[in-house]
């Protein structure tokens, strides 16, 4: 029972340490972008206006930005891909 616990508890320490990034999901075109990644959260949120800005100006729609701590595997995510 105790490894268990151990394992479980080890398990958790990675998750903790990642980096943040910068999830960006656009309905139009219907995408999902990962900017990053930063050190901490006000890095990512300070950079996130230009990455929006980017985005507008390449016709995007429906932006929104949600800075959270993650390992993204693939860094653009399209249309048939989104969920």
């Amino acid at each position: 029972m105790l490894n268990r616990i151990k394992f479980f508890l080890l398990g958790l320490i990675p998750g903790l340490k990642s980096d943040y990034w910068a999830e960006i999901t656009t309905q139009y075109p219907h995408c999902i972008y990962y900017f990053g990644p930063f050190q901490t959260f006000v890095e990512a949120k300070a950079a996130s206006p230009g990455y929006v800005d980017d985005l507008s100006s390449e016709g995007a729609l429906g932006i929104k930005v949600v800075v959270k701590r993650c390992r993204p595997d693939v860094l653009t995510i399209f249309d048939e891909q989104v969920s």
